[in-house]
């Protein structure tokens, strides 16, 4: 059956400064830079308050990580345990595995694996990967891309932890691609799906054609400029997934503005009728 989870995200105003990463040419290294903004949520708070919601699941972006050190870790890992919420998935939201720049590439694979490495010791079950940042019919780039989720999948499995990929950024924004992909990777990566990141006019059949594969939705609605989300289309995707059988968790994603929660709420009352 499936469930509801939510994505740090729908909260990221909520959660204080956000820890962004860039690579410099220049230097050929990463730098992270710390967006300042209010915190009205921990971190460590935010499993309770998920689960207190009725929620049974979180993904976490890596960038609302306060800290990754092992104290910091296990306390994260502890409050999702007394929670009783999982932790389903820590979403990777950098690196370019596709990067013909063979020192860049080598660089995202590093830190995408100290982020592996961080995702084994908080307790998540999973990481989201990014497939690639190139052009979509590049096929070297396929070869890079399906090359670097192979070692991802392999390092990560060492470790209890399993990697999927998303129809996010520019590789992977075509149906053909995420498919092709999972069949390059076999069983040992998965995707999720985000209703958000597929153009139109294409859009509806390229979700058909991913949901029968995905292992998590990302369930984003259209939201007009007062935060209220468009009803019918979003029910279009919902029905997507019905019609795919899909049985996994949908992550609720509220990027509107005003109140993130209220927000969140008004599109739960909408994916609840596909539970």
């Amino acid at each position: 059956m499936p469930f509801l989870s939510l994505t740090s995200w729908s909260l990221h105003r909520n959660l204080g400064p956000l820890r962004m990463t860039r690579w410099d040419a220049e230097t050929k290294r990463h730098v992270t830079e710390e967006l300042p903004q209010p915190e009205t949520l921990s971190l460590l708070d935010l499993p309770a308050a998920a689960a207190a919601k009725g929620f049974q699941a979180l993904e976490i972006c890596h960038f609302h990580f306060p800290s990754t050190e092992p104290d910091y870790l296990i306390r994260l890992r502890k409050a999702f345990q007394e929670a009783g919420i999982l932790f389903y998935s820590l979403l990777i939201d950098y690196g370019d595995i596709t990067s013909s720049d063979e020192s860049r590439r080598s660089a995202d694979i590093r830190f995408i694996e100290s982020w592996i490495d961080v995702a084994a010791q908080a307790g998540a079950e999973r990481v989201r990967i990014i497939a690639g940042n190139a052009n979509p019919d590049d096929r070297e780039a396929m070869s890079r891309s399906v090359e670097a989720l192979n070692h991802l999948a392999g390092y990560a499995g060492s470790k209890g932890v399993r990697v999927v990929t998303e129809n996010f950024h520019k590789f992977a924004s075509t149906a053909e691609n995420c498919l092709q992909l999972l069949k390059a990777c076999e069983d040992r990566i998965g995707l999720t799906a985000d209703y958000g990141n597929f153009a139109l006019p294409g859009k509806y059949d390229a979700l058909a054609a991913v949901l029968p594969r995905a292992e998590s939705v990302h369930a984003k609605a259209h939201y007009d400029d007062n935060g209220f989300p468009d009803t019918d289309e979003f029910r279009r995707c919902l029905d997507l997934a019905r019609e795919a059988r899909y049985e996994g968790p949908f992550t609720l994603v509220y990027d509107g503005p005003g109140d993130q929660w209220a927000g969140i709420e008004r599109i739960r009352k909408i994916a609840e009728d596909y539970l």
